[in-house]
C-alpha cells in the first residue's frame, strides 16, 4: 500500500493544485526564510514554491517510496538541499537550528500530534516562524464533521492513515504558538470531505520576535 500511495499522490494531488491548492502552497511558502526544515516532505510538491529568501533546506521523509520520488525531484533543484530519513518525531536534528519549519498536509497522518509539535518547537530558533497548510476536521456537529467520523476508519486505510476530524489548530496552540495569521478554506475539487484547509504562520509564544 505504501508503494501505491506514493505512485498515486503527484496525479491525486495534480487535481487539487490545480483547482487552488497551488495558490495556497505559494502564499504559505512565501514567508520561509534562512535555513528551512521541511517536515514530512513526500515527493518534494513544495520545491519550486521557496523563495529567494531560502538558503537551505532540509527535507525530512519516513517513507522510502516517496524519499525516492523527493530525490528525483530534489536532484532537479538548484537549491542546497539536504533528505533525512526520520519520522516527524523525534527528529535527529539539533535545538534551535531552523529559521522556518514547514509542514503541508502532514499533521493529518502523523502519529503523535503533540510530540511533532514539540519537536517543532525545538528545532525552530526562538524568533522562527512555523508555516503549515494542513486539513482539519469541521466544526463539531457539523454534517460533515459527521460524515467524516463515519469515513475516518476507511480512509485511513486507503490514505496512508489520514485522519479526518483532528484538530490542527487548537492543537498548534496546546504547543505554545500564536497565531501571526490563520486563514480557513474548503478543499478545492472533489475530495471535500478533506475540508476545511487551515493555512498560516506561527511563532513560539512569549518570545520577542524580529
Amino acid at each position: 500500500m505504501p508503494r501505491l500511495i506514493a505512485l498515486l499522490y503527484d496525479p491525486v494531488l495534480r487535481i487539487i493544485e490545480a483547482r487552488g491548492q497551488s495558490r495556497w502552497r505559494a502564499e504559505v511558502l512565501s514567508r520561509a526564510y534562512g535555513r528551512v526544515l521541511e517536515i514530512g516532505a513526500g515527493t518534494g510538491l513544495n520545491l519550486p514554491y521557496y523563495p529567494d529568501t531560502v538558503e537551505e533546506i532540509v527535507l525530512v521523509e519516513p517513507d522510502p517510496h516517496m524519499r525516492k520520488r523527493l530525490t528525483r525531484r530534489a536532484n532537479e533543484t538548484p537549491r542546497r538541499l539536504t533528505i533525512v530519513s526520520a519520522d516527524a518525531a523525534p527528529l535527529p536534528l539539533g535545538a534551535g537550528e531552523f529559521d522556518t519549519v514547514v509542514t503541508t498536509l502532514v499533521l493529518c497522518t502523523v502519529p503523535d500530534v503533540p510530540a511533532a509539535l514539540s519537536e517543532v518547537r525545538r528545532v525552530l530558533k526562538p524568533s522562527g516562524v512555523f508555516l503549515f497548510l494542513e486539513h482539519v476536521g469541521d466544526a463539531e456537529g457539523s454534517r460533515r464533521f459527521q460524515w467524516q467520523q463515519r469515513l475516518e476508519p476507511a480512509w485511513r486505510r486507503v490514505a496512508g492513515d489520514c485522519h479526518l476530524t483532528r484538530r490542527t489548530v487548537e492543537a498548534i496552540t496546546r504547543a505554545g504558538f500564536t497565531f501571526e495569521w490563520l486563514h480557513a478554506e474548503d478543499l478545492p475539487g472533489p475530495l471535500r470531505i478533506g475540508s476545511p484547509v487551515v493555512r498560516g504562520a506561527a511563532r513560539i509564544l512569549g518570545i520577542e520576535n524580529r
